[in-house]
């Protein structure tokens, strides 16, 4: 992952502004559409996604490894380490049956490369796209950042041949190069594509950093649906995830997203800290770096979990299924309802906000156990108060406002909603009660 200029190098305010961004929450203008009703209902897993086997993807990190020690220590663009890696990774590509080309640009005085592989068949109209940086820093091997989401999509790549997928849209998968000098690579691919090139992708998912030796499970929110894929997945793990904040703006993700295209993606820490609620439902060690390694010498083949490995490296199989080959099952009866629309709540003393889900085809009146999901995003969680509101109008107390000051809310609470009939609409109200603090409303949901 490419790392910004220093907050040390901006004035107090730029720096105060850096940090909101990273924290994802200075951006109303991206935020501040208000909710709109919906019926969405979650999807349960897919079943035809293959299990990708992380000793493959640590066999190709083992690779890399080795190919850093024999170029001096790294893999970094206009180094012998970073075209010995490309060509590894092509001739890997070369032989299980993909159309692979080499795309060649200028950065800093050296001649650097993306690999762009296309598997066969799909509806090129329609394109899903996965990439991963391939270049590591000159301090390291870079085997977490970004070895790791290189590998995964390049194992996920095998088994799409191994399983000869027929898929209904066209599926690519890239490399990039010189991400490390600010998304070079991919900003140059992205650049040289026509305007209709461009709206054929529908879709294009970032992997950087995904083996994190401290780990989180952390989900891009740019695009609901590609960012509910993901959810969904790890839902089937009871694996909880956070919105990605950290790496916004500073992976290959950025080009695209730039382009009108819709991204996604998965990050599992760089140097920012595991909070202690990160590691009690995560592992881990508190106080601690994501990755201790980040962008240094010791980035190796053993600054890697290779749990976080394996779950990662799967879900990028799950989406891709679900994403291009149409693997999902039939949609559930209607038991969960949710709205992933953003909406931004405002600073104290500004008004409520509400967001709307509207229910139908239930029977009856709603259960006396009702699950609430809610994500929010919030700088300080103790100035929210949350209710639910249900269709006849009456309001549950989900979240009081208190001294806690532990950012972000990702909880689902359980309300005894037997007087409400289940159909209708059932409103989320949020509102901040004390001073200083930005947020919004990532998504929540019903289920009866």
């Amino acid at each position: 992952m490419h790392t910004p200029p220093s907050p040390r190098t901006l004035s107090a305010g730029a720096a105060l502004a850096t940090a909101a961004l990273a924290l994802g929450v200075l951006a109303p203008a991206v935020h501040a559409a208000p909710a709109p009703e919906t019926s969405a209902r979650v999807r349960p897993a897919a079943v035809a996604a293959p299990d990708i086997p992380v000793a493959n993807v640590k066999a190709h990190l083992a690779q890399l490894q080795q190919i850093a020690n024999a170029n001096g220590g790294n893999r970094a663009h206009g180094r012998s380490g970073y075209k010995a890696s490309l060509d590894y990774v092509k001739g890997k590509l070369d032989a299980a049956g993909f159309t692979t080309s080499v795309q060649q640009f200028s950065s800093s005085g050296a001649t650097g490369y993306n690999l762009i592989a296309d598997w066969p068949g799909g509806d090129a109209s329609r394109t899903v796209m996965a990439g991963a940086h391939l270049d590591s820093v000159t301090a390291g091997p870079g085997i977490n950042d970004n070895g790791s989401g290189s590998a995964g999509i390049l194992e996920t790549a095998l088994a799409v041949s191994r399983a000869q997928l027929k898929p209904d849209k066209h599926l690519r998968f890239a490399w990039w190069g010189a991400e490390e000098l600010g998304m070079v690579g991919s900003r140059y691919y992205v650049n040289s594509l026509a305007s209709g090139d461009r709206s054929k992708i529908s879709g294009y998912l970032n992997f950087d950093m995904i083996g994190s030796p401290n780990p989180g499970y952390f989900v891009y929110d740019d695009d609901p649906t590609l960012e509910k894929v993901f959810k969904d997945y790890f839902a089937t793990l009871s694996i909880p995830t956070e919105i990605e904040t950290e790496g916004d703006g500073r992976s290959d993700h950025a080009p695209f997203k730039s382009a009108g295209i819709p991204v996604g993606g998965l990050f599992s820490g760089a140097d920012y800290t595991k909070t202690a609620a990160q590691a009690q439902k995560w592992g881990g060690s508190a106080g601690q770096e994501f990755d201790a390694c980040y962008h240094a010498s010791c980035d190796t083949s053993s600054n890697i979990d290779t749990t976080a490995l394996d779950h990662n490296s799967d879900a990028i199989a799950y989406a891709l299924w679900q994403l291009a080959a149409g693997g999902s099952t039939p949609p559930d009866p209607g038991s969960t309802f949710e709205n992933t629309t953003d909406l931004a709540v405002p600073d104290s003393p500004g008004p409520a906000v509400t967001s709307s889900i509207t229910v139908n085809g239930r029977s009856g009146n709603a259960p006396s156990a009702l699950k609430v999901g809610v994500k929010a995003v919030h700088t300080y969680s103790g100035d929210l108060v949350i209710d639910l509101v249900g269709p006849s109008g009456r309001s549950y107390r989900l979240h009081n406002s208190s001294s806690d000051a532990t950012p972000n809310i990702d909880t689902t609470y359980t309300v005894n909603a037997s007087s409400e009939t289940a159909n209708g609409t059932w409103k989320l109200k949020l509102q901040d009660k004390g001073p200083q603090d930005t947020g919004y409303l990532d998504s929540w949901k019903l289920t009866f």
